[in-house]
């Protein structure tokens, strides 16, 4: 483990996290990236400080706005945050929104875009979120981009690759990547067909995690609870996480017996956008870590309880300083639960003392309306 910017070489990624989960894994001969994932990328444009929903007919004056790359861009941000080699594929368009997200992604965040692409006459999908009472509203607007022609050794040989599933249709892209080695962990979106057929979702057979939510999980498997879900679904894929919102997250890992049961983090959520791609983010580095199937669901739901207490997608994505605070700040307080200490103790031999800042922490939100930074 490295508390500083690690130099993997040349050729290879640099990261730019202020940890390393994987230094101590890290071999000559290993894939130059540690995550593949693609997808399309959002201008996210976020208002918040709303008192409430936007009344028809009245116009609505928010308090604060803030701007970043959104969809596939909130799962690699949160991915590069925590010390991952990121590799992204997407199309951005030629326009100033689409120069801003590429710029944020790769100057910002250190993620690789070699697979990406610039569309001439194409312009950014823009997303609008409206944040109130904990709660989001989303208005979003775009065109489908040309079709792609395939890049050249794409997907690159990764340690991990990000997908997320479409019930009754195949990404090549998937079968692919596992064939070169990677291990791949995929979610589901909402089953609009209303078929919710597990034999609809091909690609699972070369996942090696499912992480689906509590309603998705059990109207896949017909199962009365979200648990006995999580066990079905290992028929069919080797890990399964089933997120219970609230309540937290449940595991099964069907090659080592392991199960898990953690309980969410109680945090004052201002914003949720983005929190079921930390989740996941966070699930992945400690599963590519090697760490117990407890303490990656415990990693994945306390990044997760970070991100909801800022704004944003990629914007409230946690990195390492944050997670430091947190665990300096939950062991200073008077009778704290010792069980829930050592829940997440595994963090003693992860977080540095030197990226203990005060807390709470608040990142900047960046703007595309500066030349200049604030």
């Amino acid at each position: 483990m490295t508390a500083s910017a690690s130099s993997p070489g040349e050729g290879r990624p640099t990261c730019r996290a202020q940890v390393d989960p994987l230094a101590d894994l890290r071999a000559p001969d290993d894939p130059p990236w540690d995550v593949y994932l693609t997808g399309t990328v959002f201008l996210d444009i976020i208002f918040t400080g709303l008192d409430s929903a936007p009344v028809r007919g009245t116009e609505s004056w928010a308090r604060g706005m803030g701007s970043s790359p959104g969809g596939v861009a909130n799962m690699a941000t949160a991915l590069a945050r925590l010390g991952l080699r990121t590799c992204l594929a997407a199309a951005f368009g030629d326009d100033h929104y689409g120069d801003y997200c590429w710029d944020a992604l790769q100057q910002g965040e250190g993620i690789d875009q070699t697979p990406s692409r610039t569309v001439p006459c194409w312009h950014s999908p823009v997303t609008v979120s409206m944040a109130y009472e904990g709660e989001r509203t989303m208005v979003s607007h775009g065109h489908e981009p040309p079709p792609e022609e395939p890049a050249p050794d794409c997907p690159p040989r990764a340690r991990a690759a990000i997908a997320s599933l479409t019930p009754g249709k195949s990404a090549p892209w998937i079968a692919q990547a596992a064939a070169k080695g990677a291990r791949v962990f995929a979610d589901v979106g909402w089953d609009d067909t209303g078929a919710w057929d597990l034999a609809g979702l091909t690609d699972l057979a070369h996942c090696e995690a499912f992480l689906p939510n509590a309603a998705e999980a059990m109207r896949y498997t017909g199962a009365d609870g979200p648990r006995a879900a999580a066990h079905a679904l290992t028929e069919h894929v080797p890990v399964a996480v089933v997120t219970l919102g609230a309540e937290g997250a449940y595991a099964v890992d069907r090659r080592t017996g392991e199960t898990a049961d953690v309980p969410a983090i109680a945090v004052e959520a201002l914003d949720p956008t983005g929190a079921g791609d930390v989740f996941v983010a966070g699930f992945v580095t400690g599963s590519l870590a090697g760490w117990p199937l407890a303490d990656r669901l415990a990693f994945a739901g306390l990044t997760a309880a970070l991100s909801v207490q800022e704004f944003g997608g990629s914007l409230s994505a946690p990195g390492w300083s944050e997670i430091a605070a947190w665990w300096r700040k939950v062991q200073s307080v008077d009778a704290q639960d010792p069980a829930a200490l050592r829940r997440y103790a595994f963090l003693a031999d992860l977080v540095p003392e030197e990226l203990a800042r005060p807390w709470p922490l608040r990142r900047a939100v960046p703007t595309i309306g500066f030349r200049h930074p604030v």
